[in-house]
């Protein structure tokens, strides 16, 4: 995988994070999430009008809020990356590279250039409808391992759909 695609790659895997959440590990990562839930499953973001930023993946996100960890995962590709955060810092580990972060929302803000709702995501997975501005979460299949988010603004718009187990 090239170095220009990596950084792609890791922008639209971000994006998600919801993000994010992004591109190429050799190894698995020591996971550092603390105890809380845990979902497994993939997920999908769909761009509006930026079709080269949409992606698909499979998703383990462990923790909460506060400190957990998701790894990205293609078929084709193996671990895509993993994101791993606590108060005080944020880990991105991609490509055999580890970036360091001040938090999880500087994290997903630097990879794709808006803050994503990192924090309502394990809300949203919960069946808890935490509002975010500029986005709107479907959770009305939560009961069937599906949610559905969108955001409205800032621009581009944005689809989130997750398939999930817990």
């Amino acid at each position: 995988m090239s170095l220009a695609l990596t950084g792609r790659v890791w922008l639209h895997l971000a994006a998600v994070l919801a993000a994010a959440l992004l591109a190429g590990c050799a190894s698995p990562a020591r996971s550092t999430a603390e105890p809380g839930q845990s979902w497994a499953g993939r997920l999908a973001l769909q761009v509006t009008d930026r079709p080269s930023e949409s992606f698909s993946a499979g998703f383990e996100l462990r923790g909460h809020s506060d400190a957990g960890e998701l790894k990205l995962d293609s078929p084709l590709v193996g671990t895509l990356g993993v994101l791993s955060w606590r108060p005080g810092s944020a880990t991105l580990r991609s490509a055999g590279q580890v970036r360091q972060f001040e938090s999880i929302d500087a994290l997903v803000t630097h990879v794709t250039g808006s803050p994503m709702p990192v924090a309502a995501l394990f809300d949203w997975l919960r069946g808890i409808d935490s509002q975010v501005p500029g986005w709107r979460a479907d959770l009305s299949q939560v009961a069937q391992g599906r949610v559905i988010a969108r955001r409205i603004e800032p621009t581009p718009q944005a689809e989130l759909r997750v398939v999930f187990e817990r």
